[in-house]
């Protein structure tokens, strides 16, 4: 079985910065994909950075320039820098990891991690 744990949520003010950490724990063979999607109240979940090993990442289009999604290809700890936060960035952030074991591949999430920004 695998665990994925946020960690780094919290209270910021519109202007200001967090940083995520994602650490996926288990039985791991490699992990070939990370990343972290957010989902506002009543609203559905949407991808706000993407890696797959040995590729560029991907942003959604709201956070490009302000988020930077940082991971070695290997089992450490994926991070999410966020800066210049706006109200709009509120949100539960989810961690994603698509890890292969021994006996397949499978996808998990994080349980998530509350971002609030205060305007």
């Amino acid at each position: 079985q695998v665990q994925l744990v946020e960690s780094g949520g919290g209270l910021v003010q519109a202007g200001g910065s967090l940083r995520l950490s994602c650490a996926a724990s288990g039985s791991i063979v490699r992990i070939n994909a990370v990343g972290w999607y957010r989902q506002a109240p009543g609203k559905q979940r949407v991808l706000v950075a993407h890696i797959i090993s040995g590729r560029s990442a991907n942003y959604g289009e709201s956070v490009k320039g302000r988020f930077t999604i940082s991971w070695d290809n290997a089992k450490n700890p994926v991070l999410l820098q966020m800066n210049s936060l706006t109200p709009e960035d509120t949100g539960v952030y989810f961690c994603y990891a698509q890890i292969s074991h021994s006996w397949g591949t499978g996808d998990y999430w994080g349980p998530g991690t509350q971002v609030t920004v205060s305007s």
